[in-house]
């Protein structure tokens, strides 16, 4: 195994803990005028539509989605609405207790850090305001990029902006949207996150088939970097 000069880490279900829709996302649904289970209904069949931000602006993106579910919202209900989902899924992300240590030991020995998420515009947002944000050397946000994974140049934007070969970055998620198999595919190593919260985590195209190495804790990414260093390199700063 090389020595990694990067790790990049998935966002939901990897630096957060499990993810579940919470029932402050039915605050969104009133103010559209939505029944909830139809503007769910929406929401998950048209996640990476939504997450390539090819149907533009938040709101242009709600709106378009009301269009799917056959309501017609006034302009103010809609800023309403965005502003409503924004503290929704804001509510439903906790990061992993271990995750801003982690990130923390990997910069001490040298290691840069980065994010690639398939996500919609809240992350984009709110992700300046989390404590792990000042430890991420990247961020690759699939709604600013156009492409989601298992796309190679959602991965390959990061490492150039790393200014480092993919061979040379260890990539961990919980397996969404066929991820790990993507980061391979793109010349990364790639590692899962198996937590156990993780059963009950909402995802979008589960990367099933994978059979590479497991990690039950985001900790443990610190001893696989520690393990791939030369003799002597482990733990230097």
């Amino acid at each position: 195994m090389p020595m990694f000069q990067a790790v990049l880490f998935d966002f939901f279900g990897t630096l957060t803990r499990s993810v579940q829709r919470s029932a402050a996302h039915r605050a969104t649904a009133d103010l559209l005028g939505c029944p909830p289970d139809v503007l769910t209904d929406v929401l998950d069949r048209t996640y990476y539509e939504r997450a390539t931000g090819r149907l533009g602006t938040a709101e242009a993106t709600l709106r378009w989605v009301c269009e799917q579910a056959g309501v017609r919202p006034s302009d103010g209900a809609v800023r309403s609405a965005v502003a409503a989902r924004h503290r929704a899924v804001r509510a439903d992300t906790r990061l992993r207790e271990e995750a801003v240590p982690t990130l923390a030991a990997l910069h001490r020995r040298g290691v840069r850090t980065g994010l690639v998420s398939d996500c919609t515009h809240e992350l984009p947002a709110f992700l300046p305001h989390l404590p792990i944000d000042p430890l991420l050397d990247v961020r690759v946000f699939s709604v600013q990029v156009g492409r989601c994974k298992p796309d190679p140049e959602l991965y390959r934007a990061a490492c150039r902006r790393l200014g480092l070969a993919p061979a040379e970055c260890l990539y961990v998620g919980d397996g969404g949207s066929q991820e790990l198999t993507g980061a391979e595919r793109a010349g990364l190593t790639a590692v899962r996150l198996a937590a156990p919260d993780l059963a009950g985590h909402m995802v979008f195209n589960r990367d099933d088939a994978w059979t590479g190495p497991e990690l039950v804790s985001l900790t443990e990414v610190v001893d696989l970097v520690d393990a791939a260093a030369p003799v002597g390199a482990a733990g230097r700063g």
